[in-house]
C-alpha cells in the first residue's frame, strides 16, 4: 500500500509540472496573438505582411527585416540561451552561464552590464542576436529581437556518401565558417550519428533541424560568441550551391 501511494504521489506531482508547463505555453501564444493585433507596422515591408499581402517567410528573406513582428507573424520560432559568461569560483575557475557581467568603473563606483547571445529558429531557419544592458532581462529582449531581425534560411539534405535515407538531416556538403580565429567545419553525417559537435554549437544545429553532423573546430574556442557566429556562417553557406 506504500509503495500504492508513492507512487500516486509522484505521478500528481508530474501532472503539476505538465499543467504547469501548459498554462505558460498558453500565456505565451495569447501574448504573442494579442501583440500581433497591437503592432501598428512602420515599414512597407510590414504593412504588406499585416495586409497579409505576403504570406511566405521565403518572400520576406529577400528583403531587409527592420520590426521582429514580421517573423512572429509568419513563423513560430524557438528560442536557446546560448552561454557566454562564467561564474566566479575557487581559484579563478566557475561554471560557464548564460550572462556575462562587465564593469565599468567611475567616480561614483563600479556600473556593471550584462550581455546575452540567443539563438532562435525553426526548421531551416536560424538567427542570433547579442544584447547589451544594465539588467539581465533589457539584455534578453535585446538579443531576442536582434536574432529575428538576422534570421536566415539554410539547406538540409542527406549529403553523407554512405547514407541513402533521402530524408533532410544533415548539411548537403561540407561547409567552413570563421569568426575571428574561430573556424568551424561542418561534415555531412549518416542518419543515427547525432551531432558530434560542442554543447553550445548543438543548440545551434539542434534548433535549425540539423539532427547528425561531424564537425572539426580550431582556434580561441572558449570565445563562445565567436564560436556561435562561425557555426552560423558554415550554415549560410549551405545555400551557395
Amino acid at each position: 500500500m506504500k509503495k500504492q501511494i508513492g507512487l500516486n504521489k509522484k505521478t500528481k506531482e508530474s501532472w503539476k509540472t505538465r499543467d504547469f508547463k501548459k498554462i505558460r505555453e498558453d500565456r505565451a501564444i495569447e501574448q504573442k496573438i494579442k501583440k500581433l493585433e497591437d503592432w501598428k507596422p512602420k515599414t512597407k515591408l510590414g504593412k504588406l505582411v499585416k495586409e497579409g499581402k505576403i504570406k511566405e517567410i521565403d518572400e520576406v528573406l529577400k528583403h531587409r527585416i527592420l520590426e521582429p513582428e514580421i517573423v512572429d507573424s509568419l513563423l513560430s520560432l524557438k528560442s536557446e540561451i546560448l552561454n557566454i559568461g562564467q561564474a566566479k569560483g575557487k581559484f579563478g575557475g566557475g561554471k560557464r552561464r548564460a550572462w556575462r557581467q562587465t564593469q565599468r568603473k567611475t567616480a561614483e563606483g563600479n556600473v556593471p552590464t550584462f550581455s546575452c547571445a540567443l539563438v532562435v529558429g525553426s526548421d531551416s531557419y536560424i538567427g542570433i542576436g547579442y544584447g547589451k544592458a544594465r539588467e539581465t532581462l533589457p539584455a534578453n529582449a535585446k538579443a531576442l529581437r536582434k536574432a529575428k531581425l538576422n534570421l536566415i534560411k539554410i539547406k538540409r539534405a542527406c549529403g553523407s556518401f554512405d547514407c541513402t535515407c533521402g530524408e533532410p538531416h544533415t548539411v548537403p556538403f561540407v561547409v567552413e565558417g570563421k569568426c575571428g580565429s574561430c573556424k568551424v567545419k561542418l561534415i555531412p553525417a549518416p542518419q543515427g550519428t547525432g551531432l558530434v559537435i560542442g554543447d553550445e554549437l548543438k543548440k545551434i544545429l539542434r534548433i535549425s533541424g540539423i539532427k547528425d553532423v561531424y564537425s572539426y573546430t580550431d582556434g580561441q574556442k572558449r570565445t563562445t560568441i565567436n564560436l556561435a557566429k562561425a557555426c552560423i556562417d558554415a550554415l549560410k553557406k549551405t545555400m551557395e550551391m
